[in-house]
């Protein structure tokens, strides 16, 4: 997707969003072996989280969960589905609220806050006027 992308760009130039010490380190998922291979992984997770409460609102860090959650295999036994971390998402929730971009719903959750539609909304034009200057 062209804004996720994009947005994790914007959010690394501005540096307002603070990287953690065990992003590194840390998986993403019980599911998961390793740890992401991408170094700025964090940005795309958070461009994504940003997206999905803008798209429905009242998602929060169980809702982020389930919803980046996969199979986890077990060897020769069948698979389950498996959460992903809540840390992780609960981090990126809070540094957005940090920076202004969402806010607690009063019926639980995340919503987005009307700066941080605007700066969503600008990203994305830019995002659109970069891909029609690409088809032409």
């Amino acid at each position: 997707d062209k804004f996720i992308v994009a947005f994790a760009q914007h959010l690394k130039r501005q540096g307002r969003f603070e990287i953690p010490k065990w992003a590194d380190v840390v998986k993403t998922s019980r599911s998961k072996e390793l740890p992401p291979s991408d170094p700025d992984w964090l940005y795309v997770r958070t461009a994504s989280m940003v997206r999905k409460v803008y798209i429905r609102a009242g998602t929060g860090v169980g809702g982020f969960r389930k919803v980046y959650g996969g199979q986890q295999r077990r060897g020769t036994q069948t698979k389950h589905f498996c959460k992903s971390s809540g840390k992780v998402a609960r981090y990126v929730l809070q540094q957005l609220e940090e920076m202004g971009l969402v806010e607690q719903d009063e019926n639980g959750g995340r919503k987005i806050t009307k700066e941080g539609q605007r700066e969503l909304d600008t990203v994305a034009v830019q995002a659109a006027e970069a891909v029609e200057v690409e088809e032409d």
